[in-house]
């Protein structure tokens, strides 16, 4: 999409051409000067489209790239989730089909904690 700056710039800038020239054929100081005047107009409007539509093409770019990276961590969040209800469903099986060894490796886990925990042991 160009921005109507760059189009009427452009038509600004050929405007001032145009009087210009004219004004250098005619010999008149004035139009002359008025004609690079509007064309000097004409040139920076232009400028100023061509600023405003690459700041809007960066911005669509950006805009883009988030929803990439929004839609990529809502699928990791997915994989996540899934692999830790399946986790939490297997150690659940486990522990129900060996209470024992459950309780007894719970315990060493614990203790192991507890001893990296205190600060008095030397």
């Amino acid at each position: 999409m160009v921005d109507t700056d760059r189009i009427t710039g452009a038509a600004k800038d050929l405007g001032g051409k145009l009087q210009g020239a004219v004004g250098d054929l005619t010999g008149s100081h004035r139009d002359s000067a008025e004609g690079r005047v509007r064309e000097a107009a004409g040139q920076a409007e232009n400028l100023y489209g061509q600023a405003k539509d690459t700041v809007r093409q960066v911005a669509d770019e950006a805009h883009h790239y988030a929803d990439e990276a929004y839609d990529y961590a809502g699928d990791a969040y997915e994989r996540g989730s899934r692999a830790l209800r399946h986790g939490t469903r297997d150690v659940g099986h486990r522990v129900a089909e060996y209470p024992l060894t459950s309780l007894l490796i719970a315990g060493l886990v614990g203790f192991g904690l507890g001893l990296l925990v205190d600060s008095t042991r030397d």
